[in-house]
């Protein structure tokens, strides 16, 4: 074919209108997340883009709807791309979100335009769909899970039981006093879809039309992020419930809120239906001071107990300054100069697999050689690169227990007397001494060097040295020393958690107290101790009558909140 006669572009491209669900980023269907990884460009809310974005493939471009506050009239929205380092691309003229989503889809590109929600619940992508339809745009619905169906799933309000009640569901923006006077009739459960400060607004709008004013409602907002917060009480006693937990008056009080008014949203149901508030940590800000890398499963664990995990870096991990020796021992394992190769951490693993991947090498070169593991982590580090672990310790994971089952050389059994350990350049003597003693040679040979990471920005320092974090975990004596020198020593309120006795007694010299200790050298034996002292904190309060709080609430000077519960 010659290329005067190849097919011109399509002129327009195909957009997807995407529920994004109420909140939380575990909440969007298989659908959505293909849809995502395919998607050239993402259309919607800064909000909405923080729910959606993380499945999206790097280089993506993002137009956010929202109005820009410092231009005056309907807004200017801004076109981003995300390229590691999001920077302003372009600012097109004054337009609506029918029009974003048109410009988007010209040449040929997927457009995914992401709602809050439900599509078929949005106030304005009906007309969007039919804006693309008029322009012959092709399009696609994927549904997400409504607003007023997942928050109160989240805050532990059934909206209906065995009785079979009606449920009404109520926008309070729109809503006619026909709306008002019709579900105020009703002894059916309401979802009410408001702000927080127009939910006494809203009450008192539902008692006008009938309701008793004891009827029970709940109002939750942030729902199914780890910001949720609930309130219990009814009709005509909610207004004073928001001023006494002093919520309002309040600059936010333009954030939205569900309502569920009836018997269902009654206190007595939500003391036992709860679940989502009740997480050993929920809400808890924990610091996790490790390399990027490491910190990632152990911040999913912490999600899992209703943390916020914040990731500070306090290691980096760099080269070796002189690569030879590092070099000459990859060689040898090639040409059977060992018997063992010992790997103690998950950095070890990744600079011997780099090393191989640049001398063309893979897991195969491991044929005929013994391979050592200390830890979880750095056994699933081998698994994944095509090795399993010959000897992983049976106790205590660390190199005096790898020293307990390593086995004595015999030269009737073992061909080779030689060890290859590489390990970074702080590392202890202990394995060294400890393989000698039972006979072996060992090329201990530095395969990374551990350097203290920079300074993380101000705000995060602000907040370590002033309790704004609620517990910190301290996986090394090397994070404890480190995390001081960068960011300064976490307030005496914050939660000091440590993976063990070594790293337990660094921090007390560097004048903290220890409140958790692992029951074993392990990252996530350390996060489920962690998850133990926080329910145990929050049990202890309930059965006190106190209010659950977290840690920081504790510190000087911190807004004093009431229980969620």
């Amino acid at each position: 074919m010659s290329p005067t006669t190849l097919p011109a572009p399509p002129e327009h491209g195909h957009v997807t209108f995407l529920g994004a669900g109420p909140g939380d980023p575990g909440l969007l269907t298989l659908r959505a997340v293909e849809a995502l990884a395919n998607a050239d460009v993402l259309v919607a809310e800064h909000e909405v883009l923080d729910v959606v974005r993380t499945h999206a493939r790097q280089g993506v471009a993002e137009v956010h709807t929202d109005a820009d506050p410092s231009v005056p009239g309907p807004g200017t929205p801004q076109l981003t791309v995300v390229d590691g380092a999001s920077t302003t691309a372009a600012v097109p003229v004054i337009r609506d979100a029918a029009h974003l989503v048109m410009e988007a889809a010209r040449g040929g590109r997927r457009v995914v335009r992401a709602v809050s929600g439900d599509p078929g619940l949005d106030t304005y992508a009906a007309e969007e769909m039919l804006a693309c339809a008029s322009a012959g745009v092709p399009f696609e619905v994927v549904p997400g899970i409504a607003t007023a169906v997942g928050v109160p799933a989240y805050a532990g309000v059934p909206l209906r039981d065995a009785e079979g009640a009606d449920v009404r569901f109520v926008d309070a923006r729109t809503a006619s006093d026909r709306c008002w006077t019709e579900v105020g009739a009703s002894d059916g459960t309401v979802v009410v879809s408001t702000t927080l400060d127009s939910v006494a607004a809203a009450a008192g709008e539902l008692v006008s039309a009938g309701r008793k004013p004891d009827t029970p409602l709940t109002v939750t907002v942030a729902g199914t992020t780890t910001r949720q917060r609930t309130w219990t009480a009814t009709l005509g006693t909610i207004a004073q419930t928001l001023k006494q937990a002093k919520v309002l008056p309040s600059p936010d009080g333009g954030r939205p809120v569900i309502a569920v008014v009836g018997e269902r949203s009654a206190a007595a149901q939500r003391d036992r239906l709860a679940w989502f508030e009740s997480k050993p940590l929920f809400g808890w800000k924990v610091l996790v001071p490790r390399t990027k890398e490491q910190a990632a499963s152990l911040s999913d664990q912490l999600r899992s107990y209703g943390a916020v995990p914040h990731e500070v870096p306090t290691i980096a991990v760099e080269p070796p300054r002189t690569p030879q020796q590092m070099e000459r021992a990859v060689k040898g394992l090639v040409t059977g100069r060992y018997e063992w190769i010992a790997f103690t951490s998950v950095n070890a693993v990744k600079a011997v697999r780099e090393k191989f991947e640049e001398y063309g090498l893979d897991a195969r070169a491991f044929a005929g050689i013994k391979v050592a593991a200390v830890g979880e982590q750095t056994a699933n580090a081998l698994i994944a690169f095509g090795v399993k672990p010959d000897l992983v310790p049976s106790g205590e994971q660390s190199a005096a227990g790898l020293l307990e089952d390593w086995p004595p050389y015999d030269p009737v059994f073992d061909p080779i007397d030689r060890v290859f350990l590489p390990r970074a350049d702080i590392a202890t003597e202990t394995l060294v001494a400890g393989l000698i003693e039972l006979g072996w040679e060992v090329d201990d040979v530095t395969a990374y060097r551990t350097v203290r990471a920079s300074p993380p920005p101000a705000d995060t320092r602000e907040a370590i040295k002033g309790g704004g974090f609620d517990a910190v975990l301290f996986t090394s004596s090397s994070t404890v020393r480190n995390l001081v020198g960068i960011a300064g020593k976490p307030h005496n309120v914050t939660v000091i958690a440590c993976i063990g006795p070594a790293t337990a007694k660094t921090a007390e010299e560097h004048g903290l107290r220890v409140d958790v200790m692992a029951p074993e050298p392990s990252v996530h034996k350390l996060a489920e101790a962690l998850a133990d002292f926080g329910m145990r904190r929050r049990m202890a309060a309930l059965e006190a009558g106190d209010p659950v709080t977290r840690p920081s609430e504790r510190r000087p000077g911190a807004r004093r909140r009431r229980s969620t519960t």
